[in-house]
């Protein structure tokens, strides 16, 4: 009989098992580790032993994941109720800026407004804006992780520009179109990469938008 063809029957006749109780227990096998050998009963132990480790291994990833996403579900509140308080265009982009460096500890900050209204002052945020990269901006149905390759973003980032490796670029919109481009980025390559999940950059989006909105309503 082939192989596969023992263990077809095994598993159609389970009762067996039970009509030959005393082979399991003269019947051994190699240790899966050392080599000796060991009885069926005391294989099934190790590989039921092996079973729990990995369990026991993902969930303690699972609780590792859920505190990750509490600390930054914390963060995302500080950073809303700050953005609400803000009272001015300056207030915003400061609160913005001081959370994502201090809380987020995301190296490189960057903002542009299209539109500067007659009554704010000139700031380097409503610096003009290519319309390609407004089209793109209009084109991201969710935040775009990645190379900085091919986008003029780079310079935003001033003398730092050289050193990044990965960005992070969420579009801000006020009802359908958009007001303007949040840029994050950092030297490590992997901090914001392809494929990534993009949930809390979708939400520090959202929050900017209405903040940024609220703000440059004449």
């Amino acid at each position: 009989m082939k192989s596969e063809e023992v263990a077809q029957y095994l598993q159609d006749h389970p009762q067996f098992f039970e009509e030959y109780a005393d082979l399991m227990s003269r019947v051994v096998i190699l240790h899966p580790y050392s080599g000796r050998t060991i009885s069926i009963t005391e294989r099934q132990m190790l590989a039921l032993r092996d079973k729990n480790r990995q369990l026991e291994g993902k969930m303690a990833e699972l609780i590792r994941f859920g505190e990750d996403n509490d600390v930054i579900s914390e963060k995302m509140h500080r950073l809303g109720v700050a953005v609400i308080a803000a009272g001015s265009v300056q207030s915003v982009i400061h609160t913005l800026n001081f959370h994502l460096r201090d809380d987020f500890a995301i190296p490189l900050f960057a903002l542009r407004l299209w539109q500067r209204p007659a009554n704010i002052s000139e700031l380097p945020e409503f610096a003009n804006v290519g319309v390609e990269l407004q089209t793109f901006a209009e084109t991201l149905t969710q935040p775009y992780c990645g190379s900085t390759s091919g986008f003029e973003i780079a310079s935003w980032f001033g003398a730092e520009a050289v050193n990044v490796r990965s960005q992070g670029l969420i579009a801000l919109r006020n009802g359908g179109g958009t007001i303007g481009m949040l840029a994050l980025g950092s030297e490590d390559p992997q901090r914001f990469y392809s494929g990534m999940g993009t949930l809390y950059l979708e939400r520090l989006g959202e929050m900017a938008s209405a903040a940024l909105a609220r703000v440059l309503l004449p």
